[in-house]
């Protein structure tokens, strides 16, 4: 039977019904022995999968999730996947896209299942997408499908591609501009484009986290985003309009481009759009941003975008280094 690891880092899968005078959702309780006692209680099929061991890895609602935290969630999954068939993850959703970009980039191409998985309602409520949830993640961590997944909504997700688009339906996160790797269904089909397993590299825990990500919008006052850069933002995630288009005429933010190129802080232009890809030279704006230095983040979620950079610049600093890795693909974050 497969081994695999559970790692808990809370969120509302794991909440507990508390006095009324508290959170209407409750609080997150979490012991070792007794929360792997009460998961195979709440769902025994877990145990009819794989073997389980549990791990208390965190205890907090996913909105407090750090980059020092993907640091520990990484450097212990990473730890653990000599040891188990597969990983799970119990994550909240809310940064769960970004805690998956972060794990992918960080651990590289992996030989194993890495897979994410949380739910809109607790595990012990009476209807719930929790067990489910759960169930289809330890399934998946048997598959060979070796990735940084998101599982939820009968569908595993490449991690560097989803986004959460839902906060009210159990079919909380989209791909956009990738097809899921697994559907479960009545069956189990593994789609054709799942990466190669591939040996696990030597755990390089560099991050830098002075990264800050902007959203395009009419009006946007470009001295705020001079401000930023001005103010030791180490790197740039625009959020352009449809394939990268900027202003480059009233509010144009071609100069504060410029003045990060001088201040040497690279720029990297993500859509708005969820399925889109990123064309500076398609249009006059884009072009103006591609001459004063913006690097295109092809059709990069802006959760992959943002963690990318974050690894990147501690990686291979500000050069052409960082310009060639943000262009490429490395775990299928985006179109080559």
């Amino acid at each position: 039977m497969p081994r695999l690891l559970l790692l808990l880092t809370g969120g509302t899968m794991l909440m507990r019904p508390t006095p009324a005078t508290e959170s209407a959702r409750g609080r997150i309780t979490l012991d070792e022995e007794r929360t792997n006692r009460d998961l195979l209680a709440e769902v025994p099929s877990l145990g009819r999968i794989a073997d389980l061991d549990t791990r208390i890895l965190f205890n907090m609602d996913s909105a407090n999730m750090q980059p020092k935290d993907w640091l520990t969630l990484a450097q212990a999954v990473h730890e653990a996947i000599p040891s188990y068939d597969g990983i799970v993850v119990v994550h909240g959703t809310d940064t769960m896209a970004y805690s998956a970009s972060a794990l992918a980039v960080l651990l590289g191409p992996v030989p194993k299942p890495v897979v994410l998985t949380g739910a809109m309602k607790p595990i012990v409520e009476v209807r719930t997408d929790a067990r489910q949830n759960l169930i289809d993640a330890a399934l998946v961590a048997t598959l060979p499908v070796p990735e940084v997944m998101i599982v939820g909504g009968a569908r595993a997700l490449r991690g560097a591609r989803a986004t959460k688009r839902d906060a009210w339906g159990f079919r909380a996160f989209d791909s956009p501009n990738l097809a899921p790797l697994v559907e479960l269904g009545v069956g189990v089909e593994i789609a054709p484009h799942v990466l190669p397993a591939a040996p696990l590299a030597p755990f390089d825990g560099r991050l830098e986290p002075r990264v800050l990500a902007v959203r395009v919008f009419p009006g946007l006052d470009p001295d705020l985003v001079r401000g930023a850069i001005r103010l030791g933002v180490k790197g740039l995630v625009l959020e352009a309009y449809g394939s990268g288009t900027l202003p480059n005429l009233g509010g144009s933010l071609i100069p504060a481009l410029e003045e990060a190129r001088k201040r040497g802080v690279p720029v990297v232009v993500v859509s708005q759009c969820l399925k889109a890809y990123v064309e500076l030279g398609h249009y006059e704006g884009g072009a103006a941003a591609q001459a004063a230095g913006a690097i295109s983040g092809g059709d990069m979620t802006v959760e992959a975008a943002l963690a990318k950079m974050m690894v990147g610049l501690a990686r291979h600093g500000t050069g052409d280094a960082l310009r060639d890795y943000m262009a490429a693909s490395v775990v299928g974050e985006r179109d080559a």
